[in-house]
Order: C-alpha cells, then sequence, then structure tokens
C-alpha cells in the first residue's frame, strides 16, 4: 500500500498528538520530527525516526515525504509553512494558520502556485454536536437565525504562561483570540458566515505580569447573512476552564451547545423536531495543569490521505483559515 510520509515540525503537546495520529493511521508513515529543543527532554523516543533541529535540516536532509504537520509556535507558521511548500510538499498547519490575513494570503497563493495542499486544523467540526448544529443550520430547520452568542470562559494562569514558554508573547502567540479560542472563531464562522460592524471592548484582569496582550474581552458584531452574535471570552476564570458554549436563538427555536469545549447539546427546543441521540464526543485533551479542546485530530489526519489519495473534498481548507485570521484581526484592530 502506497502510504503518504509525514514529518512534524514541533514536538510540544499539539505536536506529539500528530506524531501518535499519524502513527496510528496504517495508511501513514511517520518519517522526521523537528524540534529546537533537546530531543531528551522531549519525551518522543517512541518515534524511531530521525530528529532534526530545524526545518531547514529536515528539508535538506533529503528524506522523502509528502506532507509536513506545522505544530510550531503561532508565530512560526507562516515563515515554515511557506518553505514547505515551496519545497513541493503539502502541508497541514496548526491553528491560527498565520497571525495576519495578508500572510495567510500569500501561503495560499504559493500553494496555488505549487499545486500543492494546505490543511487549516480545526479540529472542533469534527465533534457530534459540530456535525449535527451544521445539519440544523444548513437545512433550513431553525429558520431564519436571530442571535448567536458564544462564550469561551478558560482558566490560562502562571502553569500555562511559564516564563520560558512562548505563550504570552506577542510576536509568537498573536493574543488570546488567536491561541485559545480561535477554534469557537472558526465553528461560528462555519456555521454563520462573516461578521461585520464589529464592537469590542478589552481587558487586562489577572495576567499583567504573564502576558503581552488582553486576557479578556466583549465583542459585538452583525452577521453578513442576517441576524446577530457577540463573543464574550476570558483566560481569567480562577483554577479550571469553566465553559465554551455557542447559543443560537432563531426564528424555529433555541438552541445551546455547552460544556467545558462545546461537546454537549443542553438545550434544542425547535419546533416539530425531536433531538437524536449523538455519538459521544472525544475527552479533551489533557495537558496535566490544564484541559484544551476536544482530541479530534485523527479525523484531520484522516483527511489528509483521503484528499491526497483522491478520495474526499478538504474538510478545512486554507480559504476557511484565513477568514478566522481575519475575523480575529478584524476584532483586534479596535484595540487602539
Amino acid at each position: 500500500m502506497n502510504k503518504i510520509k509525514f514529518a512534524v515540525v514541533g514536538c510540544g503537546h499539539i505536536g506529539k498528538r500528530h506524531a501518535e495520529m499519524i502513527s496510528r493511521n496504517e495508511e501513514c508513515e511517520l518519517v522526521a520530527l523537528v524540534d529546537v529543543k533537546d530531543k531528551s527532554v522531549l519525551g518522543i523516543d517512541r518515534y524511531e525516526v530521525p530528529f532534526f533541529k530545524s526545518l531547514d535540516e529536515l528539508l535538506n536532509s533529503g528524506i522523502d515525504f509528502d506532507v509536513v504537520n506545522i505544530a510550531s509556535p503561532n508565530g512560526f507558521h507562516f515563515e515554515q509553512a511557506y518553505k514547505v511548500i515551496d519545497a513541493g510538499k503539502h502541508v497541514v498547519v496548526e491553528k491560527p494558520m498565520t497571525l495576519c490575513k495578508q500572510h495567510a494570503e500569500k501561503l495560499i497563493f504559493q500553494a496555488l502556485h505549487k499545486h500543492k495542499q494546505v490543511f487549516a486544523v480545526m479540529q472542533n467540526r469534527y465533534s457530534p454536536p459540530s456535525v449535527w448544529i451544521k445539519e440544523m443550520v444548513e437545512s433550513g430547520k431553525l429558520g431564519r437565525i436571530f442571535m448567536v452568542q458564544l462564550n469561551c470562559y478558560w482558566n490560562r494562569d502562571e502553569r500555562y504562561y511559564k516564563p520560558e514558554s512562548w505563550h504570552g508573547k506577542l510576536d509568537l502567540d498573536g493574543g488570546t483570540l488567536f491561541t485559545q479560542f480561535s477554534h469557537f472563531i472558526d465553528i461560528m464562522y462555519w456555521l454563520f458566515g462573516d461578521i461585520t460592524n464589529i464592537q469590542a471592548k478589552f481587558a487586562d484582569f489577572n495576567h499583567e505580569t504573564l502576558t503581552d496582550f488582553e486576557d479578556s474581552g466583549f465583542v459585538s458584531f452583525d452577521f453578513v447573512n442576517g441576524g446577530m452574535g457577540s463573543l464574550n471570552y476570558s483566560t481569567s476564570v480562577w483554577n479550571q476552564n469553566l465553559e465554551s458554549s455557542m447559543t443560537i436563538i432563531a426564528e424555529n427555536g433555541a438552541v445551546k451547545i455547552g460544556g467545558q469545549y462545546m461537546d454537549k447539546v443542553e438545550v434544542c427546543s425547535v419546533k416539530d423536531y425531536i433531538m437524536p441521540e449523538l455519538p459521544p464526543t472525544n475527552p479533551g485533551n489533557d495537558y496535566g495543569a490544564y484541559k484544551g479542546s476536544a482530541a479530534n485530530h485523527h479525523y484531520i489526519i484522516e483527511n489528509v490521505v483521503d484528499v491526497l489519495k483522491g478520495r474526499n473534498a478538504i474538510t478545512t481548507n486554507a480559504l476557511e483559515g484565513l477568514k478566522v485570521v481575519d475575523i480575529i484581526e478584524r476584532i483586534y484592530a479596535l484595540k487602539e
């Protein structure tokens, strides 16, 4: 069988998830790992593949591979993804695809020029409540959308924003919406389309010494397709995540998807409709002191294989990755 060969750049929590999902897929082969840190401190001994200190080392190594998965700090995503495409390889880019729209456009242009695929990681789309609500919106069962409210209240404290970490540094992290909540902005865009008439206020309550940017915000806007929305977010919650939820008020009913990671349909009150039993959502990624989104990375790897083998369309395309960056950039433009 013709295996798709992958290399992974960045061997932190998320990079290791990529490596693990690639290793578990019988149509894939992990051929290399890249990280600036010493191999001995990364906990990657179980992967018996060549290890490189930089992407350039990998690209100059002569090793044969098809795809590079980029799971490095946000600020490196554009430069590294661009190099990968330039070298004639496909690329999987962790969220956010880039930290500015202009870079995302350059990446897409180069990928088209080189006839290569850019896969943006938006794993929350694969969770059963997301798949279900997408069908509810697209089928018209909800009717016209009136209001959408996203609430993202997480804990990110000194256990996460460590002095030696890239988290919290403006040039590498980009900000709370890029690193923590871009998945939820992606879900909102995927369901309801683009936004306009944005208003926002921001605060830095208890991260003054930990980060270069805000920890909380209230954002309101209109949807281009009709209806209005809001995004309320904070990483100032004490000790543990509180919730990620989406409330939808529509012509034919109301829906609330909640839980820590938008993994449960808490309310479904829709005219002439009975809620089906949904498959269980995968558990959240557990990083010890703090928790992350649902562990759906295997779906992304499956989609890469399906696309490259011509069996399926891409489920998370680069244009959608660009739109998420664009929306966050427009929200953050109101900080000045």
